[in-house]
C-alpha cells in the first residue's frame, strides 16, 4: 500500500502543478481498485486499496483547501460522494443511496465512511479531475474539459490521467482570446 500511496501523492502533485488549484474548488476522482491490482474494472474490488486511495486523497485535498468528490461505479450510475456542506454550498441534489464495494465501489465506499457528513449526489461540475483506472470522470467536469498527462501515469497496475477545465471560447472569427 505504501507504493500506491506514493504514486497517488506524486500524481496529485503533477495534477496540482498543471492546474494551479484554487481554494474551494472541486476535484472529482474516479477509482477502480480492481484495475489498480491488475484486474478488469468491476471484477475484483479491494476495500484495502480503495481505503488507501481515499485516505491519501482526503489528506491531500484538505492540505490544498479543495473539495473531494468520489465517483461511484456504474451500478450507482456514477453518482458521487461529497460532504453535505459541499452539496449545500453548490446546490447539488442529494439522492438516497449508500455505496458498497460491489455497488458503488471500494473507493467511494471508503470515502463515504471517512467523511464527516457524507451524502451522495447524481451530478456535479468539477474544476479538476483524476481518473484512476479508466472510470470515465468527464461527465462530471465543467465545460471545457482538458485531459492532462500525469507523472507518474500509473497507480498500481493501471493508468491515471488528470483533467482541468477552461472557459468556453465563443464569438467566432472576430473574437480575441487571452
Amino acid at each position: 500500500m505504501l507504493k500506491i500511496k506514493s504514486q497517488i501523492e506524486k500524481s496529485f502533485e503533477s495534477l496540482k502543478e498543471q492546474c494551479n488549484f484554487e481554494e474551494g474548488n472541486i476535484l472529482v476522482v474516479g477509482c477502480s481498485s480492481s484495475e489498480i491490482i491488475g484486474s478488469k474494472i468491476g471484477t475484483n474490488s479491494s476495500y484495502e486499496v480503495g481505503e488507501t486511495v481515499a485516505k491519501t486523497l482526503l489528506d491531500l485535498c484538505e492540505k490544498n483547501n479543495i473539495y473531494l468528490a468520489a465517483q461511484c461505479c456504474e451500478h450507482l450510475n456514477r453518482a458521487l460522494v461529497v460532504e453535505k456542506e459541499v452539496a449545500e454550498k453548490f446546490g447539488f441534489e442529494i439522492v438516497t443511496v449508500v455505496p458498497k464495494p460491489k455497488a458503488g465501489g471500494s473507493f467511494a465506499t471508503a470515502v463515504y465512511s471517512l467523511f464527516k457528513e457524507p451524502v451522495v449526489v447524481e451530478y456535479i461540475k468539477a474544476d479538476y479531475g483524476m481518473d484512476i483506472g479508466l472510470t470515465m470522470i468527464g461527465m462530471h467536469m465543467k465545460h471545457v474539459c482538458i485531459p492532462l498527462r500525469l507523472n507518474p501515469n500509473t497507480i498500481g497496475e493501471t493508468i491515471v490521467t488528470g483533467a482541468k477545465i477552461r472557459p468556453k471560447l465563443i464569438g467566432g472569427a472576430r473574437a480575441e482570446y487571452l
